[in-house]
């Protein structure tokens, strides 16, 4: 007699853990992206890697802390930054990391997961919008702007 296996039925679904207050409503410019992210990644210890869920009218939705790492690093997955734009309907993202050395020299792990991401946004059909490295007193350092992705 074969033996039977119970596959578990399930929904997936994103929870809110609460809200902040962002303006304006919508991101139309690079200092606004930064406004979006700095709350979060300014005057920390450790890097911490954001990915930020869009709308169609370029607003933004939701934001996730995808990785929390050490003083100098951060374990990122496209996987984990995309799990929340695909459960979000997203059009597009935006990624964000600080540096909390101050430096805003861009290492060889920022520059192959923002190509990674490039490349399985490109599959998935959501737009990536820009990976902003934030150090310390309003610097940052957009890959967009520096023809980098």
């Amino acid at each position: 007699m074969e033996s039977k296996k119970r596959v578990d039925v399930v929904s997936i679904k994103v929870v809110k853990d609460y809200s902040i207050q962002y303006s304006p409503r919508k991101v139309s410019n690079p200092y606004d992206a930064y406004k979006l992210f700095e709350r979060f990644l300014s005057d920390i210890d450790r890097e911490k890697f954001l990915v930020a869920c869009f709308n169609t009218k370029n607003e933004p939705v939701n934001i996730l802390v995808v990785s929390v790492g050490t003083l100098n690093s951060s374990l990122v997955h496209p996987r984990e930054v995309m799990k929340t734009a695909i459960l979000s309907n997203s059009n597009s993202i935006m990624i964000a990391h600080n540096h909390p050395s101050g430096s805003l020299e861009l290492s060889t792990e920022d520059k192959n997961i923002t190509k990674r991401l490039i490349k399985v946004c490109e599959i998935l059909g959501i737009k990536l919008l820009d990976h902003i490295i934030i150090a310390k007193n309003g610097v940052y350092f957009r890959f967009k702007e520096h023809f980098l992705m």
